[in-house]
């Protein structure tokens, strides 16, 4: 079987894939209706803006904590209780109260989230074999994805005929499936994981067993500046759109699907290698960045767009590798706490780099902000790679796809 198809021989992944396509689906028709709710009630971007905080804040605050239980609790039983949870939420939107629910159930999800994340990584790693997960991971970006683009399309048109109160109960409903899915999957067929020692010294243990792993630091450091930097697209498409390009907002919706186009080839594209190298993270990271630096010298909307589409296919393939990489370059005892770190990185890279990315646009337009951070994130990718190479002991090509993908090599 190809490498794309590889983690689909799993009964549990299948399992899994199918559920989380109807959750991913749920969820962005909820996100729809919410930002509708929002926008109709108070007029205001700053109340979206609220919403995205609040549910942001806990992953910085909690993450941690939520990394240290995934590494001693058994994920499926966690994973239940998590879409239960969310199920109810979803629901106590329909309750009435103004825009307070709304706060309320953004701050629990941001919550749930910060416990959930760690754990999701290591069940998935315990889903397909450690030569599969690469491809397993890729295909979940797809997934994603299409669960978006297929929940925004559904909802777009539900919204004007049942109003948003109809997309909160299919959200629900949506969460009901991977419960199913959890229940139904085989337990012998799961790779068992190393759990942590209750008495393993917690989360100040895993910030010591971080320190230690050079190689995972300068990983995570080119996620949080190519994250911060050079993935704040939404920010920067308005302002291309808006200002030299002399768009519409036909335009932007034209951009905004090239984007999700891109997000899903790129997925594809690294499913049907395989390939999740360290080598294929530093090329990406530079081919993306130096992408990024060419879009701020765009003549037009099409141009733009041509750029675009590897950049968001790119964008997909760095973020896969490097979860790819953290989940097999760690001890499986450490894994939840490490990954619950990846998961602070990229909300400190979000509320960094949208207002950085929307400073500079106001400060030296669209074009020098694409061009400012194209030219620093082309240099931190440079940089990230030769720091790699000495770690490493040995050359880092700048190949992008190269390697032998059945071992995973770095």
């Amino acid at each position: 079987m190809a490498p794309m198809f590889a983690p689909l021989r799993e009964r549990n992944y299948r399992l899994w894939a199918t559920a989380d396509l109807v959750s991913v689906s749920g969820t962005w028709m909820q996100v729809l209706a919410l930002n509708w709710l929002i926008l109709s009630a108070t007029g205001s971007a700053t109340a979206m803006g609220a919403v995205v905080m609040l549910q942001s804040l806990p992953v910085l605050l909690l993450g941690s904590w939520g990394g240290a239980l995934a590494d001693r609790l058994p994920a499926r039983p966690l994973l239940i209780a998590f879409q239960a949870l969310r199920a109810l939420l979803a629901l106590a939107l329909l309750l009435p109260g103004g825009n307070w629910p709304i706060y309320a159930v953004a701050l629990a999800s941001g919550v749930i989230g910060s416990f959930e994340g760690p754990v999701l990584g290591r069940f998935g790693s315990a889903l397909v074999s450690p030569s599969a997960l690469g491809s397993a991971l890729a295909l979940g970006s797809v997934l994603s994805s299409a669960g978006r683009i297929g929940g925004m399309a559904l909802g777009g048109v539900l919204i004007g005929i049942t109003g948003p109160s109809a997309l909160f109960v299919i959200n629900a409903v949506s969460y009901l499936a991977v419960i199913v899915a959890l229940l139904a999957m085989r337990l012998d067929d799961m790779r068992p994981l190393a759990v942590a020692d209750p008495a393993d010294g917690g989360i100040i243990a895993g910030f010591r067993y971080l320190l230690r792993q050079p190689v995972i630091l300068v990983v995570l450091a080119l996620s949080f500046v190519l994250g911060s930097l050079g993935r704040n697209y939404q920010v920067s498409m308005a302002a291309m759109v808006s200002g030299p390009l002399g768009g519409t907002s036909g335009s932007y919706g034209l951009l905004s699907t090239v984007f999700a186009v891109g997000a899903v080839a790129g997925g594809l594209l690294l499913a049907g290698t395989g390939r999740s190298t360290l080598r294929v993270l530093v090329g990406t990271g530079v081919l993306i960045s130096a992408l990024q630096l060419c879009s701020g010298l765009a003549p037009s909307v099409l141009g733009f767009a041509a750029l675009i589409l590897p950049i968001a296919a790119g964008a997909v393939v760095f973020d896969t590798v490097v979860s790819t990489r953290i989940q097999l370059d760690t001890r499986e005892e450490m894994r939840g706490r490490v990954l619950a770190t990846v998961g602070i990185v990229s909300s400190l890279s979000g509320i960094v780099g949208a207002p950085a990315i929307g400073w500079l646009c106001d400060t030296l337009g669209a074009r020098g902000a694409l061009l400012t951070a194209g030219a620093v994130t082309t240099v931190a990718a440079v940089a990230g790679g030769v720091a790699l190479v000495r770690l490493k002991g040995r050359s880092l090509s700048f190949a992008i796809l190269v390697g032998r993908s059945n071992r995973q090599p770095a």
